[in-house]
């Protein structure tokens, strides 16, 4: 197993957290909302008392998958560092992209986007499910051409403490050739923005060179609105952590036929057989036809 470097970070998350919520409150912004940040906080620790279980498990996997790979790369010459990087970071694109374009997999990541406020707390607001439920297969190519899994499960927590940063409304832009090529609090508060036409934008991990590449980007213009376009209203972290896998099942058990009963798994969020709730592209189809 790799050194799990991303549970070292976590005091200094919590020391940054802290900063920011003093700053908030000394300048009267609002950022942080003491039910919400006790909600994201209890998240956050429950996805790390499953990534105990989780973690192991995906090594095994991902262990197996790596005895039929096609090649062995060197994890000693400075250009396997650079694909290692970008492969992650591919991969973690593709996987983000899907998880806000299949019931199943949002079921999952919906809880990241839960919180109505916009802060470091909220990068901690995680998902109990989904290792359990398969993200993990999205880096399940790594292994079968070379990329020792030890090495893949390291980069991935190097993306993941990357991203914490850029959940914060503390810092507007960054440099613009910073802004061109890298995630930013800017572009990533599009990507947890409920306004339709900031519905589905930037998934980029670490490099926002992805969604410029394949048409998801999307510049900020005026502040989003966080949140969900249908809140779960809850500060209950077990209701946000379960509540819509619990929906997802109800509206697939009374889908009326088996085919519906699918759709509701592989289709966007939002999606419904008999047209009572909309999906993104649906409500940005309407958005510009009126």
């Amino acid at each position: 197993m790799p050194p799990a470097i991303l549970y070292y970070a976590i005091p200094f998350f919590i020391l940054l957290l802290s900063i920011e919520a003093w700053l908030s409150y000394r300048e009267n912004r609002h950022f942080y909302e003491t039910k919400d940040t006790f909600t994201s906080l209890a998240l956050g620790i429950g996805n790390v008392l499953m990534g105990f279980v989780t973690k192991t498990m995906i090594w095994f996997v991902l262990s197996f998958i790596y005895q039929f790979r096609f090649f062995t790369l060197p994890a000693d010459t400075w250009w396997f560092w650079v694909l290692l990087f970008f492969a992650d970071d591919f991969s973690y694109y593709w996987f983000h992209r899907c998880s806000h374009a299949m019931g199943w997999l949002w079921a999952s990541h919906v809880v990241h986007h839960s919180s109505e406020k916009y802060n470091l707390a909220a990068a901690l607001r995680q998902t109990w499910t989904g290792n359990l439920t398969g993200s993990f297969l999205f880096w399940a190519w790594m292994p079968l051409v070379g990329f020792d899994p030890l090495y893949v499960l390291f980069m991935q927590q190097i993306s993941l403490i990357y991203q914490f940063w850029i959940h914060t409304e503390t810092i507007y832009k960054m440099p613009k050739w910073f802004e061109l090529i890298f995630n930013t609090p800017s572009h990533h508060r599009v990507h947890h923005g409920s306004d339709v036409k900031y519905l589905d934008r930037n998934h980029a991990g670490i490099l926002i060179i992805w969604d410029r590449m394949f048409g998801t980007f999307k510049a900020e213009e005026e502040r989003p609105t966080y949140g969900l376009t249908n809140n779960i209203n809850s500060f209950n972290p077990i209701v946000v952590a379960l509540k819509t896998w619990g929906s997802l099942f109800t509206k697939a058990a009374h889908a009326g036929s088996l085919k519906n009963a699918i759709n509701y798994f592989i289709q966007p969020p939002g999606w419904s057989h008999d047209g009572s709730t909309k999906t993104a592209k649906q409500m940005r189809r309407e958005a510009i036809n009126n």
